[in-house]
C-alpha cells in the first residue's frame, strides 16, 4: 500500500465524515474532494456504509485505514489526489464514565480557553520538545532529584499554562475514571496510611518495587484511556500530547550515570524511555493516568494474591503483599517470579533491588510505615527528625539545612506532620521542639 493511497484514503473518509452518511451523499463529496467523478468513489462510499451502518464519527483515522485496505480505491489507476480537504465531522462515543463531553477539538479548544495554534503548540504533537535548545521555547522545566537507593529520577515540571491545562484535564476527565480498588496513591480518601494498614500484624510481607513508574507508560497507553472515555481520534490524540512529553536530548546529555555499577542498567533503561512520549514525573495528570495505566496490573496481581491467600495494594510504584500464615522462602520466590511476569507483560518493570520479603520477626516497612504491630513511624527516621529540629533550635535552622533544601521550614513541617498523622505523641514532641526555632535570621 502506497503513501499515495493512505493520503487519498485520509481525505475520502473525511469527505465521507463532513456531512450526511448516505451513499449518494457520501459519493458526492468524495467524488468533489479527488476532483473526479469516478465509479471507484460510489463503490468506496457502498463499501463504507455497509461495513459502518453508523457513521463512525468518532474514528476517522480507523475510516482511513478501511478505506485504503478496499478494493475499488486500491485498484484505482492513476492514483488520485486529494484535490479538495473537506473537515471531518466528529463527535464522541459512548463514555461509561461522566467526562467532559468534547465532540471536536474545537471543544476542547473551548474547554481549556485556547486558540487552535496555541492547543497544538502545547500538544507538541511535532515533538519540537524534544530537539528545542532555547530554554524559553520548551513546556517544561527539567532537574534532577537524588534518590535515596542511589541513583536519580528526572522531574519533568510543566510551565504554567500547560500546567492549568493538565489541571483542567484532570478535573474534567481523569477524575472521572474509577481506577482499581487496590490503588490507594494518587486518590481522595486513600494514602501510604491506607495502603500499609491492610498488611498490619502480618506474617510476612513482600514488597515490590516498579522502575520508572511513569516514565514507562507510554503516549498509547494515555491514548487509549482517553479513547475508552469515547472521545474521537483527533481529540484523543490533542489530549495525549498534552499530557505526555518527550525530554530533550541535551537534557539527557547533560545526566550524570550512578556510580554503582548496579544501577546503571536501570539508568540506560530510563534513557530508552525518556526520548519517546511518556507521562513526567511533574505533571498533574500523570498520577491519574498512571493509576489508570495500572488497572490491568492491579486487576490480575489482585486475582493471583487472592488465589494464594494474600492481601494485595499498591501505593504509586510500591506493590505490597502479605499473608496471615507464614510462608516457606520457595512460595516466595515463587510469588515474586509470577508478579515480574505479570508487571512485564503488563508493561512495567519490576526493580529486583528493592523487592524485599519482610518477616514478623524483623521490622516491616510499606511506604515509610512501620506495620509490625500497628502502623506507626519509622524509629530511625523520627530520631533522625527529632535530632536535625533539635540542632536547628540550637544552633539556628540555617546551619542545620546542609542539602539546601528550598523552604526548608515548610519542609520540616511536612514531615512533622507526617509523623504526627501516625503517632501524635511523637509529632506533639516534634512541633514543641519546631517551636524552639528561630526562623529571624
Amino acid at each position: 500500500m502506497t503513501g499515495g493511497r493512505l493520503v487519498v484514503a485520509r481525505g475520502l473518509a473525511h469527505a465521507f465524515l463532513a456531512g450526511a452518511w448516505d451513499p449518494p451523499a457520501m459519493t458526492a463529496r468524495g467524488q468533489r474532494a479527488v476532483g473526479q467523478r469516478r465509479v471507484w468513489v460510489r463503490d468506496l462510499a457502498l463499501a463504507a456504509r455497509h461495513a459502518y451502518p453508523e457513521a463512525p464519527r468518532d474514528r476517522p483515522r480507523e475510516l482511513a485505514k478501511f478505506l485504503a485496505a478496499c478494493p475499488p480505491l486500491a485498484g484505482a489507476w492513476p492514483v488520485p489526489s486529494v484535490q479538495r480537504w473537506y473537515v471531518a465531522e466528529t463527535a464522541m462515543g459512548r463514555s461509561p464514565w461522566p467526562v467532559a463531553p468534547l465532540h471536536t477539538v474545537g471543544d476542547l479548544q473551548d474547554l481549556l480557553g485556547m486558540s487552535t495554534a496555541t492547543l497544538l503548540w502545547f500538544a507538541d504533537t511535532k515533538r519540537l520538545e524534544r530537539t528545542v535548545a532555547d530554554e524559553r521555547l520548551r513546556h517544561y522545566r527539567y532537574h534532577w532529584v537524588p534518590k535515596r537507593s542511589g541513583g536519580a529520577r528526572l522531574i519533568e515540571a510543566p510551565k504554567a499554562v500547560l500546567r492549568h491545562a493538565q489541571r483542567v484535564i484532570l478535573r474534567e476527565i481523569l477524575e472521572h475514571i474509577p481506577v482499581h480498588d487496590t490503588a490507594h496513591g494518587f486518590r481522595k480518601g486513600r494514602s501510604a496510611l491506607t495502603h500499609a494498614n491492610g498488611h498490619v500484624r502480618r506474617k510476612v510481607v513482600l514488597r515490590v518495587d516498579l522502575e520508572d513508574f511513569f516514565a514507562s507508560v507510554g503516549a498509547g497507553r494515555a491514548y487509549g484511556t482517553f479513547r475508552l472515555c469515547g472521545y474521537p481520534e483527533p481529540v484523543a490524540h490533542v489530549l495525549t500530547g498534552l499530557v505526555t512529553n518527550s525530554v530533550p536530548r541535551t537534557v539527557w546529555a547533560a545526566a550524570s550515570p550512578p556510580a554503582s555499577p548496579e544501577l546503571r542498567p536501570a539508568f540506560r533503561r530510563l534513557g530508552l524511555h525518556l526520548p519517546h512520549p511518556h507521562l513526567p514525573q511533574g505533571a498533574p495528570t500523570s498520577p491519574a493516568l498512571a493509576n489508570l495505566a495500572a488497572f490491568g496490573l492491579d486487576r490480575r496481581l489482585a486475582g493471583r494474591a487472592s488465589a494464594v491467600g494474600l492481601t494485595y495494594t499498591r501505593y504509586a510504584d510500591d506493590l505490597a503483599f502479605s499473608s496471615t500464615t507464614p510462608r516457606s522462602v520457595p512460595q516466595m520466590r515463587s510469588l515474586v517470579g509470577a508478579i515480574t511476569t505479570i508487571a512485564t507483560t503488563e508493561g512495567f518493570r519490576v526493580n529486583p533491588w528493592k523487592t524485599s520479603v519482610q518477616r514478623s520477626g524483623q521490622r516491616q516497612r510499606l511506604a515509610g510505615v512501620v506495620v509490625n504491630e500497628r502502623p506507626n513511624v519509622d524509629r530511625r527516621q523520627y530520631d533522625l527528625l527529632k535530632a536535625t529540629l533539635h540542632n536547628a533550635a540550637l544552633h539556628g535552622p540555617a546551619e542545620e539545612n546542609r542539602a539546601g533544601v528550598p523552604a526548608f521550614r515548610d519542609h520540616l513541617r511536612g514531615r512533622i506532620a507526617w509523623v504526627n498523622h501516625l503517632n501524635p505523641g511523637r509529632g506533639e514532641r516534634l512541633l514543641a521542639t519546631f517551636a524552639r526555632i528561630d526562623w529571624e535570621d
